[in-house]
């Protein structure tokens, strides 16, 4: 495996590498430095350095820090949501919800202490957007002190009034749209239930962070909180840069040599690629997305979790890539299709000055795979994974400006290039603790902006899966159906990973008994001494006003079309047709086929 390969691997497994004082630095989530991948950095050590050394130098200088004077251009992936706010101002697509259940004795002037000390380090949080001359630029406001508002739930006459109360304001909150213009970016209430539970929520636009953001955000109100419960100042250090800043490095260094590289890879990847996976749907795509979801979870038990990882480990891929080929497997089989490409989020937080931000950094990477030889699952995997190391590599263009490039026909019916999203994540932001204080996060699927997202979560038990899904086209019905298919592909190359793709066993066994056996018992005694004419007359005496036939929205009683056959009979009678004399029935698929095969 190249250098290059092998590092964008550690990175995909979430390790992070640096060089400090001639000495190369590691940093890996628990349980993911095995001791075969100890010893393969040990060995490499020395290329690992020259290359890391390399990298410096060939990246533009340091970010600086721009002035705040004058029109602050907007990066290329909140361009693009700043557009889609243009054609949906009313939409809350992008609305990023946070709700936080707090069960202890709360401190609410830390809390709001905690908050406005967040508000204050990220520009983010104080920025809107402004149309000057039909181009958007983005306005970070002055400090101003976040007052946080309190809505006390406690005089409800009942718990179901109370709950149904709070379940109305936490969608009302969720689901208010913001002014970009205007804004604030960041909305916060706490609803009081009772003394020592309260719910936190905090509404952001996706325009200003992502879900690493989140993740800044909980943790620095985690440290915050603390320090000031205990009349301590903040102990968090300052940020260098902001994402502003950011975006005048990305616009200058995506330039000339750097952007032809990026656009000249990605062009030839994806040269020919169907803009569309032709999903069979439940409904009429409409001509403007509701963009509301839902969402149905299940679980891979730690048993196949850890023969999918085994499976990873043997062919030198990860989870993710193991996980990622049979998506691609089962997403052929429903649509037909042997050659797509679906989306995958990545942090896009290559740098260290910008990991600490709250801000919209992460990036789409397209993802193409061939199936049309109908390979081996193994040789599928091995091109997935050639695949995604490749991307990596060529992370830095952002999504916005490859669509931009490949000048991807443009449908509000749906997104441009994907409209399938896959993920595997392998931090949980579910679940901590604050001083005197239970914190759980609560999740919401009420609205997706992709045809179908999958997310995988690694948790001691296995592996969690939440497939988001537009309810515009999919019923809940048939997620679960493809699902549990996904599920069956999963275990069917665990046990045979040389199997052809093709011949990979989609169908649970319950649904194989129902196809083969079930739905093929029709066996029905008839007498022999009558020909089918008579059968079906006697049906037409038993039944006549009962429905016969149905194509598309006609109908037909056995009485009408008994009636029917019987006139069509008579006019061949006339013509000269008599029995034994063979007749020619040539006719698409109709009411009047049936018609003419009785008669």
């Amino acid at each position: 495996m190249k250098t290059v390969d092998f590092i964008s691997y550690l990175q995909n497994l979430g390790i992070k590498l640096w060089i400090e004082q001639e000495q190369l630095g590691c940093d890996a989530p628990k349980g993911v430095m095995t001791p075969e991948l100890k010893q393969d950095l040990i060995e490499r050590k020395t290329e690992i350095i020259e290359f890391l050394r390399q990298g410096y130098k060939s990246q533009a200088q340091f970010i600086k820090q721009v002035s705040r004077d004058g029109k602050l251009p907007l990066s290329f992936a909140q361009e693009r949501l700043w557009f889609l706010n243009q054609l949906f101002p009313d939409n809350s697509a992008y609305n990023v919800p946070i709700a936080l259940t707090l069960e202890g004795i709360l401190n609410v002037a830390a809390l709001e202490e905690s908050l406005n000390t967040i508000i204050q380090r990220h520009e983010t949080l104080r920025t809107t957007f402004s149309n000057i001359n039909g181009k958007p630029v983005q306005i970070v406001a002055p400090l101003t002190d976040l007052t946080l508002p309190v809505l006390d739930l406690q005089d409800s006459n009942s718990l179901q009034e109370q709950s149904e109360k709070l379940q109305q304001l936490v969608r009302q909150e969720a689901m208010e749209p913001f002014d970009l213009a205007k804004g604030p970016m960041l909305r916060v209430t706490l609803l009081r239930l009772d003394p020592e539970r309260h719910l936190l929520l905090m509404t952001m636009h996706h325009i200003i962070c992502d879900r690493w953001s989140l993740g800044v955000l909980v943790q620095e109100l985690s440290t915050l909180y603390e320090a000031f419960c205990q009349g301590k100042p903040s102990l968090l250090p300052d940020l260098p840069i902001q994402y502003v800043d950011f975006v005048h490095w990305q616009r200058e260094w995506l330039t000339g040599e750097v952007l032809e590289k990026q656009l000249n890879y990605w062009k030839q990847k994806l040269a020919g690629v169907s803009p569309v996976i032709e999903l069979p749907t439940d409904d009429p795509r409409p001509a403007e997305p509701t963009f509301k979801g839902g969402v149905e979870s299940f679980q891979l038990d730690l048993n196949l979790t850890q023969k999918l990882r085994q499976l990873s480990q043997e062919s030198e891929s990860t989870l993710f890539m193991t996980l990622l080929a049979v998506f691609f497997v089962l997403l052929s089989r429903y649509s037909g299709q042997s050659d797509l490409a679906v989306g995958s989020p990545i942090a896009n937080r290559n740098r260290g000055e910008i990991e600490p931000l709250i801000g919209f950094f992460v990036n789409i990477l397209v993802l193409r795979a061939d199936l049309s030889d109908n390979p081996t699952f193994r040789e599928l995997l091995n091109r997935v994974q050639k695949t995604t190391l490749e991307a990596y590599t060529h992370q830095d263009l952002p999504f916005e400006k490859l669509v931009e490039e490949l000048d991807v026909e443009r449908n509000l019916s749906h997104n441009p290039l994907v409209q399938v999203v896959f993920a595997l994540q392998n931090t949980k932001m579910d679940a901590w603790n604050l001083p005197g204080l239970r914190v759980q996060w609560e999740s919401d699927f009420d609205f997706t902006r992709f045809d179908l997202e999958v997310h995988f979560l690694e948790v001691s038990s296995g592996l969690q899966a939440y497939c988001i899904y537009s309810t515009d086209i999919f019923k809940p019905e048939t997620i679960a159906r493809m699902m549990g298919h996904f599920q069956t592909l999963l275990e069917a190359v665990v046990t045979d990973p040389e199997q052809k793709v093709l011949q990979l066993t989609l169908l649970t066994s319950s649904q194989l008994h129902q196809i083969l056996l079930a739905w093929n018992e029709t066996k029905t005694d008839y007498p022999d001494n009558q020909c089918i004419q008579e059968l079906f007359e006697a049906q037409v005496e038993k039944n006549p006003d009962a429905v016969a036939v149905v194509f598309e929205e006609q109908q037909l009683t056995y009485s009408q079309l008994n009636s029917k056959a019987n006139q069509l009979a008579h006019y061949l009678q006339q013509l000269g047709v008599e029995p034994e004399v063979l007749v020619g029935v040539c006719y698409e698929r109709s009411v009047e086929m049936v018609i003419g095969l009785l008669a």
